[in-house]
């Protein structure tokens, strides 16, 4: 298996010897492609129903965005509330609003009820820091707006020098702190995951990839290249990787890829480590083209939008490190231990997305770089609407994929969006 290099690989617990490759013909009641969290999450929810499921992946759990991200646990959306209850309706945000935190609250519930402790999971907060006074009157006025609308009066609003005080940084004007956010092991989760399914009794094949998808009298057969599963439904989570191969290609229009990147800093010494992230949440600004950090034991992690490309890109990793430094001129000499990037699944519209292709057919995909309490929860929610339920999806429910317009120049296009968005950021708007 060529794994990608990352701090959370180099720390993770192993999975399990008994996970391999697919040889000869299955039998399931659902089969799902993809072993992420959405897929993992699906397939427990299928088990939880006393069903059988089986789950296929092309490399193994948490290969891609599960295993790479930063490992913030969000309740965001990619759009805001006020927005959306702009554009929708205030019962819609409210309903949107619901979603986040039981997300969230999924992930709790998960690591608790499988005893996944090497998650090291904590409700620990997050601090959005404003890059410019600009940024600060907007989300201080969203907090306003959430406390009113919404009733949510735990986003606390903090001046420049508290701000300061905390992060250790005098890069900002001030933030809004609010507390249901946390910081998990994201690869520990996906593996702890992935053992409680084997547990249950549920089927993962790693390093199997799908190479075709036919109807069936009786439902679904996925052929992979040493044998096939034959199912009554099919759930499609794949995410930002559904062009891995072509049997994916019904969702995989709905997104665009585009690369994240991060660093990690050797472990500091106490006195260094004492003046940055004091509080040890995890941290985001409010820049277009966001950066973020947490702590990771005695370690910064740093990541950020903004790489190209289909593989690690040196000059992002390069102009992370210099973006680090000028906001903590602090850290200048600390060595970079760990450099490692994935792919973000991103939409049209800033919203994940979770319907059918057909009725066999369903999908859960395009987090928009805040999936992992989002994919957890959507992905018992798509295999509840595999099996022919109605659950509660709010703006995420999609008829069918939402295709990406002129997508064969798809990263000419995101190139173009990045460079405004970072002229944007560099001018102060």
């Amino acid at each position: 298996m060529n794994w990608p290099s990352s701090l959370w690989a180099e720390t993770a617990l192993p999975l399990s010897s008994t996970v391999a490759g697919l040889e000869g013909d299955h039998a399931a009641d659902v089969v799902i492609v993809g072993a992420g969290y959405t897929g993992l999450c699906a397939a427990l929810r299928v088990a939880e129903r006393g069903l059988k499921p089986v789950v296929i992946d092309a490399n193994a759990v948490g290969w891609g965005a599960s295993g790479r991200n930063g490992g913030v646990v969000s309740t965001k959306f990619r759009v805001s509330l006020p927005g959306v209850a702009r554009s929708h309706g205030v019962e819609m945000a409210r309903r949107m609003y619901e979603l986040g935190h039981d997300a969230v609250a999924e992930v709790e519930r998960l690591v608790e009820t499988h005893e996944i402790e090497a998650a090291d999971f904590r409700l620990c907060g997050n601090l959005r820091c404003a890059h410019n006074e600009v940024a600060m009157r907007g989300i201080a006025d969203e907090a306003e707006i959430m406390a009113k609308t919404f009733g949510d009066r735990s986003i606390r609003v903090l001046d420049r020098e508290e701000v300061a005080a905390e992060t250790g940084s005098r890069d900002f004007v001030g933030g809004t702190l609010g507390t249901h956010s946390g910081a998990i092991h994201p690869l520990n989760y996906a593996r702890g995951l992935a053992r409680a399914l084997l547990r249950k009794g549920g089927a993962i094949f790693e390093e199997t990839p799908a190479l075709s998808i036919e109807r069936t009298g009786a439902g679904i057969a996925v052929t992979t290249p040493k044998g096939r599963v034959s199912a009554r439904h099919l759930i499609l989570a794949t995410n930002g990787y559904s062009d891995l191969t072509p049997a994916t290609g019904p969702v995989r229009r709905a997104v665009i890829p585009f690369r994240s990147a991060m660093v990690a800093t050797a472990p500091m010494g106490d006195n260094l480590f004492a003046t940055v992230m004091t509080e040890r949440r995890s941290y985001s600004e409010t820049r277009r083209m966001m950066r973020w950090f947490r702590p990771f034991g005695s370690r910064m992690i740093f990541g950020g939008r903004g790489a190209f490309g289909k593989a690690d890109s040196q000059p992002a990793f390069a102009a992370l490190e210099k973006a680090m430094v000028q906001i903590f001129p602090q850290l200048e000499g600390t060595p970079i231990t760990h450099r490692w990037s994935g792919l973000v699944a991103m939409t049209l519209d800033s919203l994940p997305q979770v319907g059918r292709v057909d009725e066999r057919t369903a999908f859960a995909m395009g987090y928009n770089g805040t999936g992992i309490a989002m994919a957890s929860l959507m992905g018992g929610r798509v295999a509840d609407l595999a099996l022919g339920d109605t659950p509660e999806l709010a703006l995420l429910a999609a008829p069918a994929p939402k295709n990406v317009p002129f997508y064969a120049i798809r990263e000419p296009a995101v190139r173009a969006v990045a460079g405004w968005y970072q002229f944007l950021d560099a001018i102060g708007r």
